[in-house]
Parts: C-alpha cells; structure tokens; sequence
C-alpha cells in the first residue's frame, strides 16, 4: 500500500503542487485549522469506500452489460456506452464512471475491430456532463455544495440547464458515429456475493441521506467505518488517499492565503461580479483543473452560482481541465500506443467545441 501511495504521489503533480503551495504559505502565515472543510473530505471518504465496494462486487459491470447486449450497431453501442456513463456519474463520480465504462468500450471495440477513439472521448464528456448535475457527482461540486451550504432545490436548479442542454448536445454529437452493424457478446457478470451487494447500496444510500443533510455526515463515517471493517476492511486500501490529501493541502493554502489583504482584495475585485467569476473559472480550470480551482477561487467570491456553473463547464477543454478527462485518455492510450496524438487531436476538437457552445450559451444567463 505504501509503495502504490509513492508511485501515485510522483504521478500526481497537482498533488505535489498543492504540498509545495501549502508548505510556502506556512511560512508566512501559520495553518489553523479551522481552513480544513471535515465534511468535505469525510463525505469524500465515504463515497470512495462505497464505490470502491461497488467496484470489486462488479455491480456497475452486470447492469452495463445487460444493457449493451442488446445493442447491434456501433451508433447505438457508442449512444448506450455514453448514456450508461453520463447516468453513473452522477451517482459514483466522473472519474469512477470512467474506470469503469471506458475499459469496456474498448473490449467491444477489440471484438469488433473498431476504433472506439470518438466513444471514450463521448464518454468523457458524458462523465464530466452528467456529473454536473449533483452534489456527489464530482469533487468541485461536493466541495461548493458545502462550502456555500447550497441549497439542494437551488443547486439542481442552478445545474439542470447545463446538464440538460449537456445530454441532448451529446446525443447529437452521438450522429457521427457510422450506424454500421457489429456483432459482439461481452461474458455475463453475476454478483456472488449478493448481501454483500445490499450492504454496501444500503450504505450508499445512507452516505446520499448526510451529503443531502439528512443526517450527520460525522454519523455517516462512523456507520462507514464500521459496516466497511464488518464486512471488507481491504476497501480502506482502495481508497484516494492522494486526492484527500490534495483537499487539505489546498484548504491551508487558501487559508493562509487569505489573510494577505492585498492579495484578497485584488482578486476579489476581479471576481466581484457574476460574469467575471464565470469566466475566470472556466479558464483557470484548462490550467490547473476544475477541482483545485474551485478550491482556491472560492476563498474570493460569493458568486458561488457563476464559480460553480463555470469549474463545471470550464472541465471541458484541455485534457487537464478534468483529471476524469486523464484517467479516460490513459486507459484509452495503454492500448493503443501510436494513436495518442490522433487521440489529442479529437479530444481537443470535440472538447473546445463544446466549450466554446456553452460557454456563450452561459454567459447571456448570467
């Protein structure tokens, strides 16, 4: 566990940059630690556990299989794949939707001898699309649910347009795939051990009811570190330790950054009003991500509708916007090594078009 941790670490540059900034900004003002958002990072904790449970118990595998046997054209696989994809991740994460969707698109794609190249670059717009539309859909919208204590009416409310407007624009980029015939079967996935199955949904949905503010997210952690230790406490190993770490290392560094006035007045003059904070995280996050924006732009604004419209869309773009958008690009170049930069070229192309679409779409509701 240790050793996977090190590797994560050196592949992790945002990782690495968010320690350095913490670090640096110690020196000059110390932490406190009150900068750290608990809710965050334990509902966070939560959810990977339940996912990962999900994951190893193949659940998302069986009812995507069930589903895509029944296809028998390439448009109608690709329409199903991203759909599948798009739905998931408002539940499990972009991130986890793709882990776990892209590794079968390429499976079909062997047994059909397709390029499944435009379907995992449709996928990952669904991922990142889909996600939008709820609390525990991605770790920006998690964290600016709590960090604002939004509203669940007004965050769906906020969300719906885009993530609406997302799916149909999806199923019309869906067109250009050929609707040639194919032939393929994927072997059954079966739950063996299904009370396993029910305690883990079971869960799952009490994890839904503290991020929804039904109940305690601190009597969430303890029920989920009790049922996970009860019944497979090897899930604890599974768990995004990296990515956590990275919250707290962002939270200090905010925190900290926060009482140099001079900086906290210029930037926020800059995101004073609704538009400009928009604007400002949909490009900031083609630099350093929609997660870490999120974070660090927060500690400026009260526009919390723009911030959090704008790191949705602004997640679209370059291949960094998202780190979901990396996870589908390296799984998708592991097998097939000489189509990466064929593979850039498209995702830059479908990607910046829809940018650029909703990016103007949005900016006249603003």
């Amino acid at each position: 566990m240790i050793n996977q941790l090190k590797n994560k670490v050196k592949e992790d540059a945002v990782f690495i940059a968010s320690f350095f900034l913490a670090l640096l900004s110690c020196f000059i003002s110390p932490p406190k630690i009150e900068y750290i958002d608990f809710k965050v990072l334990l509902s966070l904790f939560n959810l990977m556990v339940v996912v990962e449970a999900f994951k190893k118990l193949k659940i998302l595998e069986m009812i995507s299989i069930n589903i895509l046997d029944r296809c028998n054209t390439e448009r109608t696989v690709s329409l199903m794949l991203m759909l599948i994809t798009f739905l998931f991740s408002m539940l499990v994460t972009n991130d986890v939707a793709l882990i776990t969707f892209v590794p079968l698109s390429l499976i079909i794609a062997k047994k059909t001898k397709v390029d499944p190249a435009e379907i995992v670059i449709f996928q990952t717009l669904a991922a990142n699309i889909g996600s939008s539309l709820t609390p525990m859909g991605n770790p920006q919208n998690l964290f600016l649910y709590s960090k604002y204590n939004i509203k669940t009416a007004e965050f769906f409310k906020i969300m719906f347009p885009f993530a609406f407007s997302g799916f149909i624009f999806l199923i019309l980029f869906n067109w250009i795939i050929p609707n040639k015939k194919i032939i393929f079967h994927i072997e059954e996935v079966k739950i063996e051990d299904k009370k396993s199955a029910l305690i883990f949904t079971g869960l799952f949905a009490v994890i839904l009811l503290s991020i929804f503010n039904f109940i305690s997210y601190l009597s969430a952690f303890i029920i989920t570190l009790f049922v996970t230790f009860i019944f497979d406490k090897k899930l604890f190993k599974r768990v995004d330790y990296i990515l956590l770490f990275t919250f707290v290392f962002f939270f200090i560094f905010i925190g900290n950054l926060s009482h140099f006035e001079y900086i906290k007045i210029v930037v926020s003059k800059i995101l004073d009003k609704p538009r400009s904070t928009f604007l400002a995280s949909i490009t900031l996050s083609q630099f350093i991500s929609n997660v870490p924006c999120a974070i660090f732009l927060s500690g400026f604004t009260t526009n919390y509708r723009e911030l959090l419209l704008g790191v949705d869309i602004g997640g679209m773009g370059t291949l960094i916007a998202s780190l979901a958008s990396v996870i589908s690009y390296k799984i998708y170049t592991n097998e097939y090594k000489d189509q990466k930069r064929k593979y850039l070229i498209k995702f830059s192309l479908y990607n910046f078009s829809a940018l650029i679409l909703f990016t103007l779409a949005f900016l006249f509701f603003i």
